[in-house]
């Protein structure tokens, strides 16, 4: 595929998770929508739970997914966008004031700046480091609930911060996984944030919503309200748990465990024929396995309500357990389960939706980019749309060498007639016999 030189700048997103490595290329287009222009998807081998645990596989996995990304879409790529998760990320609440030195002048995008880099001074536990800041509402002198402070009059502007603190080592490995591979890294996003720019609406956010991004390592929840991040978790618990449980109850092996969940599985056993049977066939010349649909629906089911009930339970914990009227939302691979939002909506009493990023893509886009596995890297070229800068340059072709003109090969010369000058004359200089009076 060949790119215009004329068109915007393209920009590149990496998922690093626990069962895929993706990478999505793209521009965005005059209306504001994101022209896919090439992505590449590889399974991933080194990392357990969200976070990096062997360096070369995870390396090899990138390598594979950007050459994939890069030779779909005809760009050369060297910046890349990348998300971070995993059960190590933790959330906490802080209040941070400012006095300003005169309330005749307006507060402005500086004083919410300082507000900021305030926070990233917090002493956390050895090891952890701040990745976000996530203002939520402000005060000004005294009057509270203000969501947007710029332009008012005050001397006092305090504001409660939402802040998500991740383990050093655990970025620290991203960055060198990705640098190995010879690209850099412009920035790191929570991938929850990130799923959810690409998944839920505006109206979903300021209504109150809670997304439950179920991964292959982790379960991440993200809940809005007022249009705010009002709480972020991880649960240890996702995708490949389940095919663990289905190995172990079905005695089968991990790989036919996997294909038994995504061909046959469902999230309700209700939903399920009892008289369905499904033929595995034997390992080495045994005799094939015979297993019933419906119990293979209850060992989902059994495993999805465990998961359901840390997601409730961090909902109540957050506070927002009877504002959330936009309910909840799953994206994700976890989400491609059959019934998965009826078990949800029975066993929370809440509505629910499955998410699939496609709002935000332009037309023409591949029927395979249609699916929650790809909610992460979609919303990560979304946030970094919303940054002013976006590094990877412009495709042009390259301009042909001018020859060297007469006039520069002069001057060169004289300069270097004149550092042979130089040297000549410091030569002289320390040859040259001490003075006496030294």
């Amino acid at each position: 595929m060949e790119v215009n030189a004329q068109t915007s700048n393209v920009v590149v997103a990496l998922d690093i998770g626990t069962t895929k490595v993706c990478c999505i290329a793209a521009r965005r287009n005059e209306h504001g929508k994101l022209d896919i222009i090439g992505f590449g998807k590889v399974d991933s081998e080194g990392v357990l739970r969200g976070v990096v645990s062997n360096i070369e596989k995870t390396v090899n996995a990138i390598s594979d997914a950007t050459t994939a990304a890069a030779k779909s879409s005809g760009v050369q790529f060297n910046v890349v966008h990348v998300g971070i998760a995993g059960q190590h990320i933790k959330s906490l609440q802080h209040r941070g004031i400012l006095t300003r030195e005169s309330d005749h002048t307006e507060i402005n995008k500086k004083d919410i700046d300082r507000l900021i880099s305030d926070m990233y001074k917090l002493v956390l536990p050895p090891g952890d480091k701040i990745l976000h800041v996530i203002p939520q509402e402000y005060t000004v002198d005294n009057e509270q609930g203000i969501l947007d402070p710029i332009g008012m009059s005050g001397i006092r502007l305090e504001a409660n911060f939402h802040i998500i603190t991740g383990q050093i080592t655990a970025s620290n490995n991203i960055f060198r996984c990705v640098e190995r591979t010879g690209l850099k890294v412009a920035d790191m996003t929570l991938e929850p944030i990130a799923s959810s720019a690409a998944v839920l609406s505006k109206e979903e956010k300021e209504a109150g919503v809670a997304l439950v991004d179920i991964g292959g390592g982790t379960t991440d929840i993200t809940i809005f309200q007022d249009g705010i991040i009002r709480h972020t978790a991880v649960i240890p618990f996702g995708g490949n748990v389940i095919t663990q449980d289905i190995k172990e109850g079905c005695t089968v092996m991990t790989r036919q465990a996997e294909k038994l969940k995504i061909k046959f599985g469902s999230a309700l056993a209700d939903e399920v024929y009892e008289n369905r049977i499904i033929t595995i066939p034997g390992l080495r010349g045994r005799e094939p396995k015979e297993i019933m649909e419906k119990n293979l629906a209850r060992i989902i089911q059994a495993r999805v309500e465990e998961i359901l009930d840390y997601v409730v339970w961090e909902i109540r914990r957050s506070g927002y357990d009877r504002k959330l009227i936009g309910g909840i939302v799953f994206t994700g691979g976890g989400a491609l389960l059959k019934h998965i939002d009826k078990l949800a909506a029975y066993h929370t009493g809440m509505s629910t939706r499955v998410g699939i990023p496609v709002e935000h893509l332009a037309h023409g886009y591949h029927a395979q980019l249609s699916s929650p596995i790809y909610s992460t890297a979609i919303g990560l070229l979304l946030k970094a749309f919303e940054k002013p800068v976006i590094p990877n340059p412009k495709v042009e072709e390259p301009k042909p060498e001018k020859p060297e003109e007469p006039a520069q090969k002069v001057e060169e010369d004289n300069s270097g007639k004149w550092y042979e000058q130089l040297f000549k004359k410091t030569k002289e200089w320390f040859e040259a016999e001490p003075d006496s009076e030294f």
